[in-house]
């Protein structure tokens, strides 16, 4: 069903941005050439990492499990294609670190031989929401919207019909990315066949897939896979293009009127909401039995030549990307994954696609331009979608107040990066709150730690002291013991004997005596 004029809400700030879709919207989808090797880290998503099942020179097959979910908010990992584990060691991967993290490297032998899968369920919906769960999980499946957060967690409330609304992400807000577009255009029987699955595993009533109205193909796409369906559960709502309307909070507030509370979730309010990307993953999973081995990307920017979406298997180094949209077009290019609001600088193309890449953007390099001294305008606090006051949090995390800077609800920051395109000082004020935010967390951890070791120190002296307690208690009792039973083993006629024996000494020394 399409609402040609639901009722809408607004939220706070946000930005019309140019959108920069076009360049990369103007081709179909393309299959990315197979590479000739596949980095898979262990650790792509929110959660604790995979645990290898492979082992060096070991050969696997396309869809094959090779990591396991170690934990409930961990996420399995599978072999895109098959060929032969090369290696598992430590690559630098794509994260705000930096640092190195286990992976598992696969040389790929282009027979793309499948693992055996398994079965279709059939009918989702007259299946055990469990069933659905277990194979989401199975399939490795995490939000590809970006988090990264395991699928199987979110589609699992605490009570049962908690959730009232499951919201289906396609509001891709942020310039040049076009993936979740593309997807709906080509694959909308997959996102909303994706949507019933997810909607009977929580028990919503309602479903609402909410999407920029900048997208009328996707739309008209999305329109005609419900009418095949016949499924009036599910509504296609058209909402304004306003940055971040993508933001999981704001297309809340936008679609349903309702606003998440601070330091809560969507969940402690009835509503629940996947990506578009994660809804097709789901239907491929549970209809397919596919795992989650690879994912549209788009690559866009004035430094490719031909920016277009790909489909590519997870683990694909960034350059095959480049190659395949043209190559370079820049001598020194500038690399993010993701868009230019919200993107992770990468500090080459060597690295490899994950699970919650969505888009490889290609700029020309620039120098950044220099910060100077806060002019107290305003305009931070206009756009801010969270309605925080940026200013205050910069001035206390420079003062490193981090107190004040939580009391300011540092953590509701959404780091959508509306403050540092409108502030005329040229401030990185996202910047400094996710340098705020990661002391926070240091000191918190440090805090834990400390507090376990004081705990452990407690704990060992009131153990020493219970120790010396019992040992002083236990020796009282020998000794109790000990003399009851010297008085208690006494022969009667024993001591009488020896009384008598004493008497006829003492006489006999009284007679030598005289």
């Amino acid at each position: 069903m399409f609402h040609h004029a639901p009722r809408l809400w607004h939220f706070h700030g946000g930005l019309r941005l140019p959108g920069h879709k076009r360049e990369s919207t103007a081709l179909p989808i393309a299959p990315l050439p197979l590479p000739a090797q596949l980095v898979l880290p262990l650790h792509q998503h929110i959660g604790a990492p995979a645990e290898p099942l492979v082992q060096v020179g070991e050969r696997v097959l396309k869809g094959q499990l090779i990591a396991r979910a170690d934990n409930y908010v961990s996420a399995a990992l599978h072999a895109p294609s098959s060929g032969v584990v090369r290696a598992i060691e430590s690559r630098i991967i794509p994260h705000p670190s930096g640092l190195p993290a286990p992976c598992i490297i696969i040389d790929t032998d282009g027979h793309e031989e499948w693992a055996v899968l398994p079965p279709a369920i059939e009918n989702p919906q007259s299946a055990a929401p469990e069933t659905l769960r277990a194979r989401v999980r199975e399939a490795g499946i995490v939000g590809l919207g970006g988090a990264g957060f395991p699928t199987h967690v979110k589609l699992k409330p605490e009570q049962e019909h908690l959730v009232d609304t499951l919201i289906i992400n396609g509001a891709e807000c942020e310039p040049y990315i076009s993936c979740d577009e593309m997807l709906m255009r080509e694959r909308a029987h997959d996102v909303v066949a994706g949507a019933l699955i997810m909607r009977h595993a929580v028990h919503a009533a309602h479903c609402i897939i909410g999407i920029e109205d900048n997208k009328p193909e996707a739309q008209a796409a999305l329109l005609r896979a419900l009418a095949a369906l016949d499924d009036v559960s599910v509504s296609v709502i058209a909402i304004p293009t306003r940055y971040p309307a993508g933001g999981e909070k704001q297309l809340i507030k936008v679609l349903t009127g309702r606003e998440v509370p601070n330091q809560k979730l969507p969940l402690d309010i009835g509503v629940v909401c996947h990506n578009v990307g994660t809804a097709a993953a789901v239907y491929r999973a549970v209809q397919l039995g596919e795992p989650l081995i690879a994912r549209i990307i788009t690559v866009s920017g004035v430094g490719v030549a031909q920016p277009r979406n790909f489909e590519v298997p997870i683990g694909t180094p960034i350059r095959a990307l480049i190659a395949a949209a043209g190559g370079y077009t820049h001598a020194t290019p500038r690399l993010l994954m993701g868009g230019p609001m919200m993107g992770l600088p990468l500090p080459d193309d060597t690295l490899p696609i994950i699970k919650t890449s969505n888009c490889i953007l290609v700029l020309p390099a620039q120098k950044a331009p220099s910060e100077t001294p806060c002019i107290r305008c305003g305009e931070c606090v206009r756009v801010c979608p969270v309605n925080l006051l940026p200013q205050q949090l910069y001035w206390h995390v420079q003062a490193k107040d981090f107190d004040m800077v939580q009391d300011h609800h540092l953590f509701d920051c959404i780091e959508c990066g509306c403050c540092d395109y409108v502030c005329p000082s040229h401030i990185p004020l996202v910047s400094y709150y996710r340098y705020a935010k990661t002391e926070i967390w240091t000191q918190e951890k440090e805090q834990r730690k400390a507090d376990h070791a004081r705990r452990r120190h407690e704990q060992r002296l009131a153990r020493l002291e219970r120790d010396k307690t019992e040992r002083a208690a236990r020796l009282q009792k020998h000794k109790t013991e000990l003399h009851s039973s010297d008085a208690s083993d006494v022969d009667p006629k024993k001591a009488a004997v020896q009384a008598a024996l004493e008497r006829v000494k003492a006489k006999q020394q009284i007679t030598e005596d005289t």
